[in-house]
């Protein structure tokens, strides 16, 4: 019976439906970037899975401060469907140095094989950014 309570309790705290569906939407539209921000960051902090999709899509935002923000929502919500995302983002020699940390430090939160396998990775490639291969030793205690 204390599983049914604690089930009940996490999903209570779930933003109601049309609630973060209208986040979602919100995310998604282009008129102004600081509502955007808002929703991204609000997804990122909601604990609902509902928020995933929608924050690996705004991932390849063009605006790098949408990126950001989706990225450290993934971190938050720690779902292994956005390893592959994360790992683009990671990869991605033209994303600027923060989003790439975060990303590391997303990948190094979600602790799947694959998030684990990107990592090592980029950690044994000796051209990778020093920066970027320190935190990913120090994240998962490498160092």
């Amino acid at each position: 019976m204390i599983a049914d309570s604690v089930v009940n309790e996490w999903f209570s705290s779930l933003p109601k439906t049309d609630r973060i569906y209208r986040l979602i939407e919100k995310s998604m539209d282009d008129r102004s970037s600081k509502e955007r921000m808002g929703a991204v960051m609000a997804l990122g902090n909601s604990g609902d899975p509902r928020a995933v999709t929608s924050l690996m899509g705004c991932c390849q935002d063009p605006n790098p401060e949408i990126r950001r923000s989706a990225i450290e929502g993934l971190q938050t919500l720690r779902s292994g469907r956005a390893v592959e995302v994360l790992l683009d983002r990671l990869n991605d020699q033209w994303e600027c140095p923060e989003n790439r940390q975060c990303a590391t430090r997303a990948l190094a939160a979600i602790r799947s094989y694959g998030a684990i396998a990107g990592l090592r990775e980029r950690y044994t490639d000796e051209d990778e950014d020093p920066a970027i291969r320190s935190i990913i030793a120090e994240e998962l205690g490498w160092g």
